[in-house]
């Protein structure tokens, strides 16, 4: 999953950046307002941590703009202003959820976690899907044999990205976009190189090529 990390803290940001990376996520970090609107405009983030307290532009008229334009991105709002009325600001103008400083790193992460799955309708830290169970926490697969498998970062982002889309017909740049930060070649392999990976451990039926459209990841009930 892809997230967009707005902070204009720099250390911590990037403490921010690595601590979300390490837990499998794809991360991209503004540190002014106008930079993250258009960001938050044009690349398709599953999930935005947003400071209200940025240069330029606050984050409370970058969600307000985002939310006009019909971007229905899902926010967090991340901001030492804890009052509340200002939660309620928030709240109207578009956040999904509101978290103050100072804060644990594990109380964001939870909160991006139960974001995703209101988001995707699934509950609990494990995704379910074809007979497989993807565990959030600990990065694994447990396959219907009943076998635990880990899972390197690569393969945990693409796997869960495909069970939270399953029967859908995702194209190599949707799933480069939605798996690597943009600092990534949109022109490499890697993606076909993961899901061979991906089929050797789950099996190379759950992963369906749709030639000359992408992958489609198979529900169980459409694999019988």
């Amino acid at each position: 999953m892809r997230l967009l990390l707005v902070e204009d803290d720099p250390e911590l940001s990037q403490n921010l950046h690595q601590q979300l990376k390490q837990q499998g996520y794809a991360v991209d970090i503004a540190d002014n307002g106008v930079d993250a609107e258009f960001m938050g405009n044009e690349e398709p983030y599953d999930t935005v941590v947003l400071d209200l307290g940025l240069p330029q532009r606050s984050g409370l008229d970058v969600l307000r703009n985002w939310r006009e334009q019909n971007n229905a991105v899902p926010v967090i709002i991340l901001t030492a202003r804890d009052t509340w009325h200002e939660r309620v600001d928030g709240f109207k103008a578009g956040a999904d959820d509101y978290i103050g400083k100072p804060f644990h790193f594990e109380e964001l992460l939870l909160r991006i976690q139960a974001l995703l799955r209101r988001h995707h309708k699934s509950v609990g830290n494990t995704i379910s899907g074809s007979g497989l169970a993807l565990d959030e926490e600990r990065q694994t697969v447990t396959l219907t044999t009943g076998v635990i498998a880990d899972l390197t970062g690569t393969e945990f982002r693409l796997l869960r990205y495909f069970m939270l889309n399953p029967d859908k017909i995702l194209t190599k740049t949707r799933l480069i976009e939605h798996v690597y930060d943009q600092d990534f070649d949109k022109d490499s392999n890697l993606i076909e190189v993961y899901v061979r990976h991906l089929r050797k451990i789950i099996g190379k039926d759950r992963i369906v090529t749709k030639r000359g459209q992408g992958y489609t990841f198979i529900e169980e009930s459409n694999t019988k």
